[in-house]
């Protein structure tokens, strides 16, 4: 088994060895094929770099300026490569999308049959249904297709999947936050008439806007409104209706806020409340950097 030097914070000694990243990894990916190599555990490869670190999760997610540094020497790579192999620019409202697996593949760019596998960004991104390396279609991790009943949703749901992206990335968005729509369309809803069959759990927001989706959904497919990532078959349901809903403006919050009953309705207008008075706040910022 080949060890590692001791690790100095002061001044962090460069592995004998080191592994050169593949396009869009993982930098848990990365540091667990530097332990196979070494022939340890992947968070004691970690903890030999960053001995404060918790988790490879945390590693993922959030590492500071002196962190990235710290690795960059030991890996022997710049900090800016450090960087794009994390989700540490990732807007913080958009790490709820974030899964803790890989959740999907891409056929041309995943490289399946490495050992250990490789896991890239783009797998565990819960927004996307292309991938970011070469545009094609997303399937799940097994290779298998997804064929989805909302297929023909697809060129609008390109454009909730560029909504994502583009809060996640920081840059500029509209009205209102692409995520915090995501969260509104999958609280619960009250469906009327009740039927001798109703299950309440079945019956989202979304639901209301594509009736097709209370007939298709399982238990394990929905998610909660904390955590909106939905599986690649349902996905673009979401994002087609993210998309309308920010095309649409408030209105299209206020109609469907009559499909709510009881606490939920009441937190159904609080959170657009909030969207709305996120936005103003947001716009007259904007005005006073302009003057």
């Amino acid at each position: 088994m080949r060890k590692p030097p001791s690790h100095d914070l002061q001044a962090p000694q460069q592995l004998p060895v080191t592994l050169a990243p593949c396009t869009d990894e993982l930098l848990s990916s990365w540091v667990a094929r530097h332990a196979d190599f070494y022939g340890v555990p992947p968070l004691a490869m970690l903890r030999h770099c960053l001995p404060e670190m918790p988790s490879l999760r945390a590693a993922d997610l959030n590492l500071n300026d002196n962190q990235v540094l710290r690795l960059a020497r030991m890996l022997c790579a710049d900090p800016e490569t450090i960087r794009q192999t994390t989700f540490t620019n990732v807007a913080e409202p958009s790490r709820c999308l974030i899964a803790k697996e890989p959740m999907q593949s891409c056929t041309t760019c995943y490289l399946a049959r490495t050992e250990p596998r490789v896991v890239i960004r783009n797998q565990l991104l819960g927004w996307r249904i292309t991938c970011t390396l070469c545009g094609g279609l997303l399937q799940y991790p097994t290779g298998r297709d997804c064929p989805s009943t909302f297929g023909h949703y697809h060129a609008t749901a390109l454009i909730g999947e560029r909504l994502l992206h583009d809060e996640a990335s920081q840059r500029d968005r509209t009205w209102a936050s692409p995520v915090r729509i995501a969260r509104l369309l999958l609280m619960r809803r009250v469906k009327k008439p009740r039927v001798g069959d109703y299950e309440p759990w079945r019956y989202r927001v979304l639901g209301a806007l594509i009736p097709d989706l209370d007939d298709v959904v399982d238990r394990r497919s929905l998610p909660t409104s904390s955590s909106p990532i939905l599986p690649l078959h349902l996905r673009p349901a979401l994002l087609a209706r993210i998309a309308i809903v920010e095309r649409s403006g408030p209105e299209m919050l206020q109609m469907l806020h009559g499909q709510m009953r009881g606490e939920n309705k009441a937190r159904f207008s609080s959170a657009i409340e909030e969207i709305i008075n996120s936005s103003c706040r947001s716009t007259a910022s904007s005005q006073l950097q302009l003057i």
